[in-house]
């Protein structure tokens, strides 16, 4: 088994930044790629950001130049710090990891969710 603790969330104000991190423990004997994704009331759970193993990055086009993705693969830590935040980022986000948990064997894994809320 595999867990994920999401941390970081909380109530900011427009503009203002944020720092998520997700760490996961268990039988992990590779990560293959690690996530973000966010579900705002109302609405479908949405990939926000993603990184693979070797560091290769991708971003919704609502965070570009704003939200950046960064991992410590040692540790099997993801991180998203997301600066000028805007009411519509408001959102519970969800950190996801696509794990192989032995020889081929892969399995992708959830955090609880963190809420953040943007709001003045």
């Amino acid at each position: 088994q595999v867990q994920l603790v999401e941390s970081g969330g909380g109530l900011v104000q427009p503009g203002g930044s944020l720092r998520l991190s997700c760490a996961a423990s268990g039988s992990i004997f590779k990560i293959n790629a690690m996530g973000w994704y966010r579900q705002a009331p109302g609405k479908e759970r949405e990939v926000v950001a993603a990184i693979t193993s070797g560091g290769s990055t991708n971003y919704a086009d609502s965070v570009k130049g704003r939200f950046t993705i960064s991992s410590d693969n040692a540790k099997n830590m993801v991180y998203l710090q997301m600066n000028s935040l805007k009411p519509e980022d408001t959102a519970v986000y969800f950190c996801n990891f696509d794990v192989v948990y032995s020889i081929g064997a892969t399995r992708a894994y959830w955090g609880q969710g963190t809420q953040v809320t943007v709001s003045s």
